[in-house]
């Protein structure tokens, strides 16, 4: 399938074109005490002008017909291309992600993007007091047969980096 980048895209952000759009799918959450649970997942990427794309995601818990029975998280942040390449050479471009969640954490990732799959982890995880203990995580994104894939990996305290969520989402 060939990826068609809309013109009015700014030019720095054509590394990340294939990411665009509105996404929906499905996936599972796994909890190393609870066990894995079924999600539905809806993310949203849009472009702004300045250079930079628009980050909003919401993860549901899907009971056994697949209907969503309550939220489970939600992102929000943005996208952009690191302001320094660390390698002009290479194929791809280093890629920054901020995240913030309503649960009191606050995410930055960097990474590097090369054709369409980004792979990304945590540079700084600030949290509040009341925020979950979670102190590391790793991202990877990938289009394969249109699809946007998604795996995230976690870390904390106690518990060294372990499988948390992946979802297969189709463009809406």
């Amino acid at each position: 399938m060939a990826l068609e980048i809309d013109p009015d895209l700014p030019a720095s952000l054509v590394p990340l074109s294939w990411l665009v759009g509105r996404w929906e799918g499905a996936g599972v959450l796994a909890d190393p005490r609870a066990g894995e649970a079924q999600v539905g997942q809806e993310l949203e990427l849009t472009a702004d002008p300045r250079g930079f794309l628009h980050h909003r995601s919401q993860l549901w818990r899907l009971d056994a017909d697949g209907q969503r029975t309550e939220p489970l998280d939600s992102e929000a942040g943005y996208w952009r291309l690191a302001a320094e390449q660390s390698a002009p050479t290479r194929p791809g471009a280093d890629v920054e992600l901020l995240l913030a969640h309503p649960t009191g954490v606050v995410e930055v990732f960097v990474g590097r993007a090369v054709g369409t799959r980004t792979e990304l982890v945590t540079d700084a995880v600030v949290r509040t007091a009341g925020g979950p203990d979670y102190t590391a995580a790793r991202r990877t994104y990938g289009q394969v047969e249109g699809d946007l894939l998604w795996v995230q990996d976690v870390a904390s305290s106690t518990e060294p980096l372990h499988a948390r969520v992946s979802a297969r989402l189709k463009r809406v």
